[in-house]
């Protein structure tokens, strides 16, 4: 994993759009991110047993798998968004990035590849795309039923109980703190 804040420049969003200036692991734990490396998927369902995930499901995001959809659906997944659950990826082979909103609404990027597992908390602002190799295979771990609904940033998610917890949650972790 390398986290760096994104350098907001015109350019196909699969390019690593690094600014140069670093993001810190401590400081992604502020944001509720955290960040594993698991070389097995017995590390994984370790942690899946731990945080009483249930289920899971493999996507594969690529031209070869999704064909002409392929396009679209890479646009879609890099619109701004959140979910009203915990968000587990695990990434079995290749690679993409995570996009996620700062305490200042800023942009920070997290490249994942492979055996790299990410959680997100409920309620953060984020996008997906994959990277220039337009080939990502990642495990989606899920408390219950799978439910991966985007709802896209607006006025009505700024209102929403998921986005006001997480909101809490970032300031008891200490978000305020200067980050740049």
């Amino acid at each position: 994993m390398k986290a760096y804040w994104f350098d907001n420049l015109p350019g196909d969003q699969r390019e690593p759009h690094d600014s140069g200036r670093v993001v810190s692991p401590d400081y992604l734990s502020k944001l509720g991110i955290l960040h594993f490396n698991y070389s097995s998927e017995d590390d994984v369902n370790a942690l899946a047993a731990s945080r009483h995930y249930k289920n899971r499901d493999t996507i594969t995001i690529s031209p070869t798998t999704m064909g002409a959809a392929y396009e679209e659906k890479v646009r879609n997944f890099f619109h701004e968004h959140l979910h009203e659950d915990e968000e587990i990826r695990y990434i079995l082979d290749g690679g993409g990035y995570f996009d996620v909103r700062s305490e200042g609404d800023e942009w920070v990027r997290i490249k994942l590849e492979k055996h790299d597992l990410m959680i997100m908390p409920a309620g953060i602002y984020h996008r997906f795309t994959t990277d220039t190799e337009n080939y990502t295979k990642a495990m989606r771990l899920f408390k219950e039923d799978p439910k991966w609904t985007p709802l896209n940033r607006g006025s009505e998610t700024e209102e929403n109980q998921y986005r006001r917890e997480y909101l809490k949650l970032r300031e008891g972790l200490g978000a305020g703190v200067a980050a740049n």
